[in-house]
């Protein structure tokens, strides 16, 4: 049986990401995914280099977007030999793709691999609706004048209303937001502590920028060079003034378009390769990708959508043998500020650690200096697709400043599923 080797990860980029319908406007998937993996490859000297594959994806797509990862690949001066291959596993694509690509390298089966996601609500796709759809379809295959005017027998201009896409869970009909709320309802999370997480996020990642953190994880894009959510002057006075965005009507909602993600557009990327195969290259090994895991619960049933990422969590902590006290760093994805909380009160509750988690006793608590310690999502945005590459990204660089460290990621996903991966230090 051949030895598994450890994964390096060698190195990320990003584009800076922007909230919908500003920088990126005029962008798409496609372009924004070339953009971030030539700035990988002129960061890391890989022009017409053959990657053993690149894996990556988007949430929002649009038909045109025919596998991407091996387009985005040639446009970005990777050698026609790399191949590539397109996934969608919601929020946690990009961190999925890294997964499936370091045990492909933990196996020996390759020796490099690039992680990456793309995702533009600016270039979303409209479509009509079956009823015209099935008219083109039959339009398209008459032959004659005769059929091709039977094609619209009986049309009404009611037909031509656009379908707009939708986030809602097809087993629910509900919202992430409002299957959040739903969770905040349960677990008791208030407006103040969400508001206080969502500032905190911003006040880290406002001191990120200034200390020069992120100066060479960003690749310019359509002229933006920083990230256009960060808000300097983020406070909880004036989170305090919003407005409840999913439960408008019952005056007990506590999520707000400042405690949760905007929709963004942005892409991101990150190397993964055996030590060997970065030595023999020149090129640096931050940290290691350790072990990852997905779960998913029974959220159409009441165990909450975004909760998975406590299953994760804690089948890895228990494979690998460790607690929250062997971990230094935590990158939780904030897709909302109330999410995190949630999954923070679960870990603590003996009742959820024993019924769900299957546990004797309870994870525990995490120190908050701990937590998101350059910002995350609720400051950065949240492109569906690239959020997890853009984590990885970043506990990979806290690791290569931080010898003998572990840092845990987790991200939840629609579908009632969570990614999560531990990463160590190179050092």
């Amino acid at each position: 049986m051949t030895e598994l080797r450890r994964v390096a990860i060698v190195g990320s980029a990003r584009i800076p990401f922007a909230r919908g319908n500003t920088a990126y406007a005029d962008e798409t998937n496609l372009s924004m995914l070339g953009t971030v993996l030539s700035g990988l490859v002129d960061k890391l000297g890989l022009k017409g280099a053959k990657i053993d594959e690149v894996v990556a994806g988007s949430v929002v797509a649009h038909s045109r977007d025919f596998n991407i990862a091996r387009e985005a690949s040639l446009d970005a001066g990777l050698s026609p030999r790399t191949p590539g291959t397109t996934l969608q596993i919601a929020c946690g694509t990009s961190l999925q793709a890294a997964l499936m690509l370091g045990a492909k390298i933990a196996s020996g089966e390759i020796d490099s691999g690039i992680a990456a996601g793309s995702d533009t609500v600016s270039d979303s796709p409209i479509v009509l609706g079956n009823k015209f759809q099935h008219r083109l379809l039959e339009l398209n295959k008459a032959r004659t004048t005769g059929q091709k005017f039977g094609a619209f027998k009986g049309f009404s201009f009611g037909e031509l209303t656009p379908v707009a896409p939708s986030v809602n869970e097809p087993r629910t009909g509900l919202s992430m937001g409002q299957h959040c709320e739903l969770m905040a309802k349960q677990w008791g999370i208030t407006r103040q502590a969400q508001d206080a997480l969502a500032v905190a996020s911003h006040v880290n990642a406002v001191k990120a920028y200034d200390e020069g953190f992120h100066d060479d994880l960003l690749v310019p894009c359509a002229g933006l060079v920083r990230d256009n959510n960060v808000r300097a002057d983020a406070n909880v006075e004036k989170m305090a003034t919003l407005k409840p965005a999913f439960d408008k009507s019952s005056g007990n909602g506590t999520l707000t378009a400042g405690n949760s993600t905007p929709l963004t557009d942005g892409a991101s990327a990150v190397l993964l390769a055996s030590e060997e195969w970065a030595k023999e290259r020149g090129l640096p090994i931050l940290a290691y990708l350790s072990m990852g895991r997905v779960a998913g619960n029974d959220f159409a049933h009441g165990e909450g959508l975004l909760m998975a990422p406590t299953i994760a969590v804690s089948e890895l902590l228990a494979r690998a043998k460790l607690s929250f006290d062997d971990i230094h760093y935590f990158e939780l994805h904030e897709a909302f500020a109330a999410q995190v909380l949630c999954t923070l009160a679960a870990w603590n509750d003996p009742a959820y650690c024993k019924d769900v988690l299957e546990r004797d006793s309870v994870l525990g608590t995490i120190d908050p200096a701990k937590i998101n310690v350059k910002g995350s999502s609720l400051a950065y945005g949240h492109p569906f697709a690239a959020t997890g590459a853009r984590i990885l990204g970043v506990t990979a660089k806290l690791l290569g400043d931080a010898p003998g460290k572990r840092a845990l990621i987790s991200v939840c996903t629609a579908g009632g599923q969570g990614v999560t991966a531990l990463v160590e230090s190179a050092a």
